[in-house]
């Protein structure tokens, strides 16, 4: 009946079999998407009830006194850069612990691979892969560093990997559980492995296991577990003009959105919410009064206006204030699609063929990616993506890098080619480390749309009710094969990291029509966040009601800066 957690899992090896053996209650936890889900696979092929997510050890998103005992097996303790990362793991694991729960460690004996590690090593692993390792200690002795080639006998060199552990001695060990607050710490017997193939082990040699007790816990009334349940909400501003609404000002169905937000947010008892919309008097308002939480939705931009959307989060950093939603790099970087497909090339993830004009390139000078799209580079909302964005002559093609100039003078144009396939998003809520969901992917269905339309979201679907693209495009839970869904969640999330989104985030990609390759169309950092809009549709294919998808955000978003602090 025991509740575990298996930290570090990897693909789960130690998580499955401690069910095997019968254990009901098991978590395994690792930062790696490619372990987590290996690790699923193989626990459904098994018919095995364990539950894997990915996480940081440093700051998991679990409630405390949860588990009756953690395992760090196979050597998954001392990884990170710094031993005051280390003892983070440790404390972090005793607010897991319930009082008196118990902590086993499985790691190499430092002292014994201080004399005795391999400089130099290889094995075979399989019929066709072999693997050449290099080690040496660190300057002060503290970490053993390692470089792993993977060859394939045929192929070559397929990975070139560099990993340090910290050496822990065993009373090295011990002082460190101690420091951290754990209670009768001991060191069993040494462990001297053997290897079936007669090969190098490495860090594996020589094994020490180490179990220590968590302390008791204080029997006391608990605060309430919302960090900061004061919440102001940042709004953009109905008084003044805005460029990407339709007509240049909010409409009827923009109060409405708003109305319906406020409607959905007083369903969150927990929180008391206070509304912060006109711009003219908000910086000053800030500064004078700082809010204990911000709810960031002005993604209108400060004054309306979409460029200067990473001001506001950028003031907000200035004052001290914490907020939800992205930083401001990382809008500035979302903003420029072009920064985006750099970064999306660099991760491997494919994007369209394009060309790039900047604002006094000749439009005679444009590649000959026909049929095209051809859009802003920078903006939000769809600005100047409307039915003639799509051309199939170079003429169409003049036609509209003009009418672009004439509303967005300035503006770089991208003449991307034109993917007419599957359209998909992928949303996700969370922050890397601290624990992010992806929702279920969304599919645009555009069989409704007239023939003689082009199949974009362009600018009338989301601003112009009358137009045939309002009502006639639907949206559907994804149909593609589970391959595909894999793929586009693996490339949603290479971008979140190193985009360095936060909090919730949306990615969209398409298929051409004569290729199953999905390409990445777009990131939106703080995404649109209305009842009717992409990520609430996501949601409610999870079950989420719009009040349990704002929820979300909010304590995901609290649970983010609450990790991030000293003592958090």
């Amino acid at each position: 009946d025991m509740r575990v957690l298996d930290l570090c899992c990897g693909q789960g090896r130690h998580s499955l079999e401690l069910a095997r053996r019968g254990f009901r209650e098991v978590l395994g936890i690792d930062r790696s998407a490619y372990l987590v889900r290996l690790a699923r696979r193989r626990a459904k092929k098994l018919e095995l009830p364990v539950r894997f997510r990915e996480g940081d050890a440093r700051q998991i998103r679990i409630h405390e006194a949860c588990f009756d005992a953690v395992i760090m097996m196979g050597n998954s303790f001392g990884y990170f850069e710094s031993a005051d990362d280390d003892a983070r793991v440790l404390v972090t694991v005793k607010r897991a612990l319930r009082s008196g729960g118990k902590l086993l460690l499985d790691l190499a004996d430092g002292e014994w691979l201080r004399q005795h590690f391999e400089p130099r090593s290889w094995e075979w692993i399989g019929k066709t892969h072999f693997v050449c390792r290099e080690r040496s200690l660190s300057a002060d002795s503290s970490r053993l560093i390692s470089r792993e080639v993977v060859v394939d006998g045929e192929n070559g060199v397929i990975a070139d990997q560099f990993y340090a552990e910290r050496l822990y001695s065993r009373a090295g060990i011990i002082e460190l559980l101690e420091r951290c607050g754990f209670l009768e710490v001991e060191i069993h017997t040494e462990y001297a492995t053997q290897s079936e193939r007669n090969q190098d082990l490495g860090m594996m040699a020589r094994r020490i296991f180490v179990t220590a007790k968590a302390p008791e816990r204080e029997q006391k009334t608990r605060p309430s577990q919302v960090p900061f349940p004061e919440v102001t909400v940042l709004l953009g501003d109905p008084r003044l003009p805005d460029t990407v609404k339709k007509g240049g000002q909010f409409n009827p169905e923009d109060l409405e959105t708003v109305a319906r937000l406020k409607a959905a947010l007083s369903e969150l008892t927990a929180y008391q919410f206070s509304y912060v919309d006109e711009h003219a008097s908000m910086l000053p308002a800030l500064r004078q009064r700082p809010p204990k939480f911000v709810l960031n939705l002005c993604d209108e931009g400060y004054a309306n206006k979409a460029e200067l959307e990473l001001h506001l989060p950028a003031y907000l950093d200035i004052i001290g204030v914490p907020y939800s939603g992205s930083h401001p790099t990382c809008l500035a970087l979302c903003y420029n699609k072009s920064f985006v497909r750099a970064v999306a090339q660099s991760l491997d993830v494919p994007v369209p063929a394009e060309t790039y004009l900047a604002p006094d390139d000749m439009a005679g000078t444009i590649a000959s990616v026909l049929p095209a799209l051809i859009k802003p580079a920078q903006g939000d909302g769809s600005i100047g993506i409307t039915r003639t964005a799509v051309v199939e002559t170079p003429d169409e093609a003049l036609h509209h890098i003009e009418y672009l100039r004439q509303l967005l003078p300035g503006s770089p144009i991208l003449v991307q080619e034109f993917l007419g396939g599957t359209e998909f998003s992928v949303g996700i809520i969370g922050n890397p480390g601290v624990g992010y969901q992806v929702l279920p992917i969304l599919e645009v269905d555009y069989s409704g749309l007239p023939a003689d339309l082009p199949r974009i979201l362009s600018y009338e679907s989301k601003w112009v009710p009358e137009s045939p693209y309002w009502n006639t495009i639907q949206y559907r839970s994804c149909t593609a094969d589970e391959s595909v869904q894999r793929l586009l969640t693996d490339y949603a999330k290479r971008l979140f990291e190193r985009l360095e989104c936060r909090d919730y985030a949306r990615f969209d990609f398409r298929m051409s029509v004569d290729s199953d390759e999905v390409k990445l169309l777009d990131v939106n950092a703080n995404p649109g966040w209305c009842w009717d809009g992409k990520l609430a549709m996501m949601a409610s294919f999870a079950g989420y009601r719009y009040a349990e998808m704002l929820r979300m955000i909010i304590e995901t978003a609290q649970a983010r800066i609450i990790a991030k602090r000293p003592n958090g």
